[in-house]
Order: structure tokens, then C-alpha cells, then sequence
């Protein structure tokens, strides 16, 4: 299993606990020269605070843990394809490239794909701004997402 592979199980693992936990299902791990810097989850409905996505939550730890907002040189492994506000902050704060298990289709039919975001506000998904790579991981949506349904959650 390759070091990629290994760091975007952690995101995944990260979100299905926190899933388990009441949370939504997104966990985000970021990386520099392959040690761990910060993890994140996805905090919305304990904190009522919308911009508490596992990814913005991975950024704001890592930025305190270093002591600056610039995140050159590092990686994101995100259980799922960022959404427009975590990948503004993403390319912001200078990540190198982001790693992810679930793409907006694949989290649709759980209501937890932001494609209609990225239309709302006009942004193609294609090409992305930094380096977006899906990688396949060892469960499937539904196992990480949980009952089908129509509604955004």
C-alpha cells in the first residue's frame, strides 16, 4: 500500500468515526515530507458553524501548529472532493496537491455532493486550480455515508 493510500485511509477513517459520532461523514489529514501535520473533521452540527468543513478545520490546526497560514510544500488527503470554500482555502494557503476517496457523484445520492455549488457560483470542476487526485480506498460510499436520501443533510 502506497504512503498515499495509507494517509487518505486515516482521512477516511477520521470521517467514518466521526460519522459514527453524529458528525458528517468528511475527515482531511494534512501532510509535509509525509509526516502528519494536522487532522480535521467535519464539525457542523457540533459547532452550528458552517465553515467547520474537515478540511477548514485540517488548515486552521495546521496553521496554528506551525505558526503561519502559508502551508507550502504539503498534501490534503480529504475523504471527499473539496467543496468551493475548502478549495479556495486550499489553494490560499499554498497546498501543493489534494488526495481524495469520494467524488461529488458518489455523494449525491447521500445529499452531500456541492456540485450544485460549484454550478451556483459558476465554477467549473475542471481544470482545478491545485493538483486533484481520487485515489480508491478500501469502502465504498454507502459505507462511509450511510441511507440514501433526497435531502441535503
Amino acid at each position: 500500500m502506497s504512503d498515499h493510500a495509507k494517509l487518505l485511509g486515516e482521512a477516511v477513517r477520521l470521517a467514518k468515526n466521526n460519522h459514527q459520532q453524529g458528525g458528517r461523514p468528511f475527515g482531511a489529514v494534512l501532510t509535509m515530507d509525509g509526516e502528519i501535520i494536522a487532522t480535521g473533521v467535519n464539525n457542523i452540527v457540533h459547532s452550528h458553524d458552517p465553515t467547520t468543513h474537515a478540511e477548514m478545520e485540517t488548515l486552521r490546526a495546521a496553521s496554528q501548529r506551525l505558526g503561519r497560514p502559508n502551508l507550502k510544500g504539503s498534501v490534503v488527503y480529504a475523504s471527499g472532493h473539496p467543496c468551493p470554500m475548502c478549495l479556495a482555502a486550499l489553494v490560499l494557503t499554498g497546498v501543493d496537491a489534494v488526495y481524495y476517496a469520494f467524488d461529488n457523484q458518489d455523494a449525491a445520492p447521500y445529499g452531500f455532493s456541492s456540485e450544485a455549488i460549484y454550478q451556483a457560483l459558476r465554477l467549473p470542476l475542471s481544470p482545478p486550480p491545485l493538483p486533484l487526485t481520487r485515489l480508491a480506498v478500501d469502502i465504498t460510499a454507502a459505507q462511509l455515508y450511510g441511507p440514501q436520501t433526497t435531502d441535503a443533510k
